[in-house]
């Protein structure tokens, strides 16, 4: 990965297909347990934006890295190391909406460029109640079976490895750390467009998910696509339209605020 002039090599950014020609760079940061290799992924549907991954230590190419359970040191040093190359917008995905919206703020704290946009998903607004106990305290097959029960989203032959539970259970123990120890500080909201996504069949509603409405000054938008927790993947396509289309058309400042649409 190339150096950038007066920043540190960006261990924490990667890339799967570079787009020399493009006029958008859109930086995805994952899921409690994710990888940024599932969004880099992302990179060969989206004519004209090129497509990054945040890798938090812990996972992929930065397994042996020390694993962070605070959000405020995570984004801290996240901004100190990183190189976001303008013009950008950030994706996040549930924990991941968390601290792409942390991020954001830190930047314009120290006084760097920011994103144009935000595009959050299937995450409550920050000041909200996360809704759920606990249970970065859990055990290994404790915690598997809470994330089973949760969401579903792992392979069941995950457990019938305890090697390999241990690794994914480490990851998604820390991730859970950092929401379950996580408090909001209130300060001024951005000034940027707000995209939040959602799926109609998740824990969170719309009215929730339209809470981040007072997280920015800009114009907010809210789709729902059909699916639950992870209806990124079930309906990866559709979702990425609605990307594609909020960072190509930059003369919008985005959708009218409250604009809230259902797309079934």
């Amino acid at each position: 990965m190339p150096e950038v002039p007066g920043h540190t090599v960006p261990r924490w950014l990667v890339n799967r297909r570079k787009r020399p020609d493009a006029t958008m760079r859109l930086y995805c940061f994952a899921h409690s347990g994710g990888s940024a290799a599932e969004y880099v992924r992302w990179g060969d549907d989206v004519p004209g934006i090129e497509v990054w991954g945040v890798q938090l230590p812990g996972r992929g190419s930065r397994l042996d890295d020390p694993q962070y359970t605070r959000v405020g040191p995570l984004v801290h040093d996240l901004v100190q190391q990183a190189a976001f190359r303008a013009p950008f917008a950030f994706f996040g995905h549930s924990l991941g909406a968390l601290l792409a919206y942390e991020t954001a703020r830190a930047l314009r704290e120290h006084g760097l460029p920011g994103p144009e946009r935000l595009l959050l998903s299937a995450c409550p607004a920050p000041h909200r109640p996360r809704g759920l106990p606990p249970v970065h305290h859990l055990g290994d097959r404790e915690l598997f079976t809470a994330i089973q029960g949760q969401y579903g989203s792992l392979p069941d032959e995950v457990a019938e490895d305890p090697d390999l539970l241990a690794i994914m259970m480490a990851s998604h123990r820390s991730d859970f750390e950092l929401v379950d120890s996580y408090r909001h500080t209130p300060g001024e909201p951005l000034d940027l467009p707000l995209h939040v996504f959602g799926g109609t069949e998740d824990r969170l509603p719309a009215e929730e998910l339209a809470q981040w409405q007072g997280h920015s000054r800009g114009p907010f938008a809210l789709n729902l696509l059909p699916g639950g927790h992870f209806y990124l993947r079930e309906h990866r396509a559709a979702l990425l339209a609605l990307v594609q289309a909020a960072l190509t058309d930059r003369r919008r400042a985005g959708s009218p605020v409250g604009s809230l649409s259902h797309d079934l």
